[in-house]
């Protein structure tokens, strides 16, 4: 009886050991959704879709892009978060749901780091300083003036609470100790579109959202918050040229899923999204609207993102931005 059962006691054995690999060499059955904490429009999106449209070919599925807005980015995370972790619910994750906004909402349901697999990092944008064309000053030292001759607090939007851009305009405002209100949007479309129609006369916001309104001169940008000049806007002076120079503050982006990703589908995962920022159709359109690209092997970035929220969200402890 022996001799008749332990052949299928092995060959079970032996198709369990197998069946994890076996299911991880057979992803992706299915298409992938990679999850945008804001709306259509913004950094985060465009990089989001400029990324699943490169990923399609090369993994053979089809890579769709969801937005789901809301509280700081930590709506859509919080979401991600729960999603099963079989590398079809990922995230374009950045500095809104991973940093600045968990201090915000610490009931959020989610921990930055704990809670995420972060796969890899894919650039990093600077922000600008923008005002509408009714603010009469050209460059910073006007634009300072303008701002402290007003009767009440200028007011400046962001792309929401939490957000990279509601961080720079508050330490815009603790460094040159100028009053602002801020004004909370749920994302960088509809915040351009109040301050383009001239309901607001300021913003702080990354670069890649306002490029086109830049050139197209519909807006005013007096400077960006990186070291160095972005080459899609050589003639907008650093914050450093500006006399502003702690004032260096970069809206990075990356591509995370739920924690527990299985080892086989994370290295794939990382391998596919390095080669595809390396092809020119990405890095091309990604520096038209000021994105600088980079690479990070997946333990450093997961690494950075410790970092981030340490530093970072330390110091938006610090600054006691709430989320009201």
């Amino acid at each position: 009886m022996l001799h008749r059962v332990l052949p299928l006691l092995l060959a079970f054995f032996c198709l369990f050991l197998t069946q994890g690999p076996a299911n991880a060499q057979a992803w992706p059955e299915r298409p992938i959704r990679i999850v945008v904490v804001f709306p259509p429009g913004g950094s985060s999106d465009i990089v989001a879709r400029v990324l699943a449209e490169a990923l399609t070919p090369r993994l053979g599925q089809r890579v769709v892009v969801d937005n789901r807005p809301g509280a700081g980015g930590t709506l859509a995370a919080a979401h991600v978060a729960q999603q099963p972790a079989d590398g079809y619910t990922l995230m374009l994750s950045n500095n809104a749901p991973i940093t600045t906004s968990p201090p915000l909402y610490p009931q959020a349901g989610y921990n930055p780091v704990t809670s995420f697999t972060h796969i890899s990092y894919l650039g990093i944008t600077p922000l600008v300083v923008l005002s509408n064309l009714t603010v009469p000053a050209r460059n910073m030292a006007e634009l300072q003036a303008w701002m402290r001759a007003q009767a009440q607090p200028p007011a400046f939007g962001s792309s929401g609470t939490g957000s990279v851009g509601h961080v720079v305009g508050t330490l815009f405002s603790q460094q040159t100790r100028i009053d602002l209100n801020h004004v909370p949007y749920r994302g960088s479309t509809p915040m351009q579109a109040d301050l383009l129609g001239g309901s607001i006369p300021l913003a702080f916001d990354p670069l890649p959202d306002n490029s086109e309104n830049i050139k197209a001169g519909r807006v005013r940008a007096y400077a960006v918050t990186s070291r160095t000049r972005q080459p899609s806007l050589p003639d907008v002076p650093t914050t450093a040229e500006v006399g502003l120079p702690n004032l260096v503050v970069g809206n990075w982006l990356g591509l995370s899923g739920p924690a527990g990703l299985p080892p086989a589908i994370l290295a794939r995962l990382h391998t596919e999204v390095s080669e595809a920022m390396k092809t020119p159709m990405v890095t091309d359109r990604l520096t038209t609207v000021g994105i600088v690209g980079g690479e990070m092997t997946q333990a450093a970035f997961a690494a950075f993102v410790a970092e981030d929220v340490r530093v970072v969200g330390g110091a938006v402890r610090a600054m006691g931005i709430t989320a009201n």
